[in-house]
């Protein structure tokens, strides 16, 4: 999963409730998002959006990852 801010908001408007759930953030990336720059999992004019209106946007993995994942794990009773 993926938390984008803005750089200079860092965390501030990020919702306590969101970030209880998202666990220890870890900054991976910093780069200029453009309207048009193209992402691999995301829409970069809703990105910054999002940022605009909400001071965030999160990212989650597609679906297909997430069922791929589930189902390799074993859960013992």
């Amino acid at each position: 999963m993926y938390l984008y801010v803005k750089r200079e908001e860092g965390l501030s408007r990020v919702p306590e409730s969101l970030l209880s759930v998202f666990g220890s953030p870890e900054s991976a990336l910093v780069m200029v998002l453009e309207p048009h720059r193209k992402l691999a999992m995301a829409d970069a004019a809703t990105v910054l959006d999002d940022l605009e209106s909400k001071g965030f946007y999160v990212q989650m993995p597609p679906a297909s990852f997430s069922e791929s994942l589930l189902s390799t794990l074993t859960i013992e009773d």
